[in-house]
């Protein structure tokens, strides 16, 4: 499953049956696990945001997530949310890709993890551009030892282009 398909899911109480948002985005760790989702509906005037963190997550699929009840969903300050998907200062999306040897690999189009894993990232979708994507497709870099995030890009071993392999999905943004 990629992130970019938990993006919009709608998020349900198993408890009651009661949706209580939308994934607006996904909460990362810096050992590339998934640490929760961020809903929509934060206020205009709040710095917070409405977070639920992975082990309150009973189930995720094609067309929702699934959680405990009500009281999974808690206020988290912007502040305390380090390193997420699309948006804020830590996100992934978009970040370039290089190796430690100054070869530009290319930029973060979106991220895979394996359902039966868990929360476990397994992988980073590489955009070359979108004339690239559209003549050659997007390439996947499986996630190693050694791949890091910086404050300005993602950083990977040298030679991790050789690694590259191609992805089965048409490009849908």
């Amino acid at each position: 499953m990629r992130l970019q398909d938990m993006i919009g899911l709608a998020v349900f109480e198993v408890e009651g049956g009661k949706q209580v948002g939308k994934v607006l985005d996904v909460m990362l760790n810096e050992d590339w696990t998934i640490s929760g989702i961020t809903l929509e509906g934060k206020t205009m005037f709040s710095t917070s945001s409405k977070v639920v963190l992975w082990e309150d997550i009973v189930a995720y699929g094609e067309d929702a997530v699934m959680i405990r009840n009500q009281q999974a969903v808690r206020k988290c300050g912007a502040e305390n949310i380090q390193l997420t998907f699309i948006s804020g200062n830590g996100k992934l999306k978009e970040l370039p890709v290089l190796t430690e040897d100054g070869t530009m690999i290319g930029t973060v189009a979106d991220v895979y993890f394996e359902q039966n894993l868990g929360n476990t990232i397994t992988g980073i979708e590489i955009s070359d551009g979108f004339i690239s994507d559209l003549m050659e497709g997007r390439k996947i870099l499986p996630l190693t030892p050694g791949i890091t995030k910086g404050e300005n890009a993602i950083m990977v071993p040298p030679n991790s282009e050789q690694r590259l392999e191609k992805t089965m999905n048409s490009i849908n943004g």
